[in-house]
């Protein structure tokens, strides 16, 4: 009986809470802000690796990118320009690019950043033991020199369109991490770069903060701090938003079209809506019999109806798309059509591979049922959506879909990095380059790698090597045309849709602009002005 009152209590205590809540959301209120000059995050998972070439994750590359810095980077109309990097000189061929470095930059423990530091930078990311996704990037180096401290000379076999791009990999110091290892959780956790924010505290699963750095060589960030705070379930991360727990997240569909339009969020906050350069996909493990068929594949394409599954997940925010390369890319093909949605059609397909309805509205073969699991990202409340959606469209075709909800970093690192799954929904934010070797090529499948479905190819690792070796932008065009062209035939994925982005930050925040690239490309100017009056002008 006192366990039964004890708990009545508890629920009690609850209610009151959800209640309070409930009632400050009716209030046209300020949301709580205890430090205006620090801006706070929401993230849905905790970073892994920070140092830029093991930051093979999302949150990981997030936070990596405030504290390292390339040689280059993309200007707002995604144009390169000099980061590290103050010019370069390409030769006649192509084949050797000398970049000529900023003087004065300096790590965040003083020491000044050198040519010396781009070259160990290079042997590390290329060393075989060293796990990183990006080694192939730097595959067609022949060399990398420093003639003087702020020179470096890179020459490579053969021609590289990418050659560029590939350089904006964060730069590591050398006189920090020589002779250690950079997978070390000790240097992750502490990593030292040239970047407008340093690493002041993390706490695993909790947060992550950074500090401004008062000799960036662009000038101190007008933002004193930032938090990033690790809140997996996207409805406690909102709650958080609206009562100043955080100023900035990515919002929901839902909570895009039916929680942000009212007089309070008008008031206290600016909304941002773009098309993501990405796309969400569900994969499928190819060592898998069930997937090695190619008519299975086609099949399911046939099965899922993508306009079902944009206007539920999406609320119509995200347009469908029919290979690896998102509409915006000039290297998508437009006249790659879709896969009809057509269950008849997918029912013909399977039963050419040799499946067959049972007396249970199921397909079988060899006295197996067409059944697998999905894996998808807890806290990711579009992919779950997805995956509910996906599970009964196959049930119309007799395919029998589980799903399995996994955090983050254990379903990275334990099982898709481990190829221990059958299918998984997920989504890539894309480089504005289209080479998508470390995606697609058949040599890009260890562990840790990004072909981690195993998917193979000749043609397509040709012309991969091909359009890596193209300037010519129409003759590239036509490489990565045909790529789109056999992905989507062969279905290694099933692609999904390209969701938009919809951010939504605090209005105390000023010097924010959407451009191609986003928003963030200028963050070290934003600023929060000392008149509070002005915060929400």
């Amino acid at each position: 009986m006192r366990r039964n009152i004890s708990g009545f209590f508890i629920f009690l205590f609850y209610l009151l809470v959800l209640a309070s809540y409930f009632l400050l959301s009716g209030c046209n209120r300020e949301p709580g802000i205890k430090y205006p000059n620090t801006i706070t995050f929401g993230t849905p998972a905790d970073a892994k690796r920070l140092i830029p070439f093991l930051a093979s994750d999302s949150a990981s590359g997030d936070i990596s990118g405030y504290i390292f810095n390339g040689l280059v980077k993309y200007d707002k109309n995604i144009r390169l320009t000099g980061d590290l990097a103050e010019s370069w000189d390409v030769s006649p061929n192509g084949l050797v690019i000398t970049f000529h470095l900023r003087k004065g930059v300096r790590w965040h423990d003083g020491a000044e950043f050198t040519s010396d530091d781009v070259l160990f930078t290079y042997r590390e990311v290329t060393n075989p033991k060293v796990p990183t996704p990006y080694s192939s990037i730097y595959g067609p180096v022949e060399k990398v020199e420093a003639p003087d401290k702020y020179t470096v000379k890179v020459t490579y076999k053969e021609p590289f369109a990418p050659a560029l791009e590939s350089w904006s990999m964060g730069i590591i110091p050398k006189h920090l991490l020589e002779g250690k290892d950079p997978a070390s959780p000790e240097i992750n956790r502490h990593p030292v770069g040239t970047g407008p924010y340093k690493m002041k505290e993390w706490i695993t699963g909790q947060r992550v903060v950074l500090e401004a750095f008062d000799n960036y060589f662009e000038g101190r960030p007008n933002i004193d701090r930032i938090v990033f705070r690790i809140i997996p379930d996207p409805a406690t991360m909102f709650l958080e938003l609206k009562f100043g727990g955080i100023d900035f997240m990515g919002v929901t569909p839902p909570q895009y079209k039916l929680q942000v339009n009212t007089e309070f969020f008008n008031k206290f906050f600016q909304k941002f809506r773009y098309p993501s350069f990405g796309y969400t996909y569900m994969g499928y493990n190819l060592l898998d019999p069930l997937f090695a068929d190619k008519r299975v594949r086609q099949a399911i394409a046939h099965a899922l109806n993508k306009k079902e599954i944009i206007a539920g997940v999406l609320l119509g925010y995200g347009t469908p798309t029919t290979g690896p390369f998102p509409p915006e890319s000039w290297a998508y093909n437009k006249n790659v059509g879709d896969f009809e949605y057509s269950p008849d059609k997918a029912i013909k397909l399977l039963s050419e591979a040799g499946w067959k309805m049972n007396a249970s509205g199921f397909l079988e073969k060899n006295g197996r049922t067409f059944s697998f699991t999905v894996l998808v990202t807890q806290g990711n409340e579009a992919r779950l959506k997805t995956a509910q959606i996906i599970k009964e469209q196959l049930r119309r075709v007799g395919i029998d879909l589980n799903i399995k909800v996994l955090e983050w970093q254990a379903m990275l690192h334990e099982f898709i990095d481990k190829k221990k799954f059958e299918a998984i929904i997920m989504g890539w934010g894309l480089g504005r380059d289209p080479d998508n070797y470390d995606i697609w090529h058949s040599s890009k499948t260890k562990e840790g790698e990004f072909n981690f479905i195993s998917y193979k190819n000749a043609e397509v690792d040709k012309l991969l090597i091909e359009g890596r070796q193209t300037f010519d932008i129409e003759k590239r065009k036509k490489i990565y045309h045909r790529i789109h062209e056999i992905l989507a035939d062969d279905q290694p994925y099933a692609f999904l849709y390209v969701p938009d982005a919809l951010p939504v930050l605090h209005k105390r925040f000023k010097g924010v602009e959407k451009a191609p690239l986003g928003i963030m490309y200028d963050f070290i100017h934003w600023y929060v002005p000392k008149d509070k009056a002005e915060w929400y002008r």
